[in-house]
């Protein structure tokens, strides 16, 4: 598996909405457009082409530039909330989100997987 060799931090929020630090919104959703889909442990959010393309729309949380989008309906409310770990994996296009909060990960974040989901 090819993968970003920086972990990342996102934070799902009580209210449903998983905020992206703005560097890497903009890295990786740069037309502020994804789809959100649950792989077993994970969230995976994959980039659009825009809005025209369909999507959850990333909006600016704060004057910083950081990025929130809802995922509360995909997650049926079953999500963990506080930071949760996350990379990028180039093979796929998506970065993947543990549903785990950081604190708890047993798995080093240098292996770049958190499951072997295909």
């Amino acid at each position: 598996m090819t993968s970003n060799a920086t972990p990342f931090t996102v934070q799902l929020r009580s209210d449903g909405y998983l905020v992206l630090p703005v560097s890497l919104a903009q890295r990786f959703f740069p037309a502020d457009t994804l789809l959100a889909m649950p792989r077993g442990n994970e969230l995976w959010l994959l980039p659009t082409r825009g809005p025209g393309g369909g999507g959850l729309l990333l909006k600016q949380r704060n004057p910083a530039g950081d990025r929130s989008v809802l995922v509360r309906e995909v997650l049926h409310d079953d999500g963990p909330t506080g930071d949760l770990p996350a990379f990028w994996d180039d093979e796929r296009g998506a970065l993947r989100v543990a549903l785990v909060p950081a604190s708890s990960m047993t798995t080093q974040m240098t292996t770049h997987s958190f499951t072997d989901i295909s």
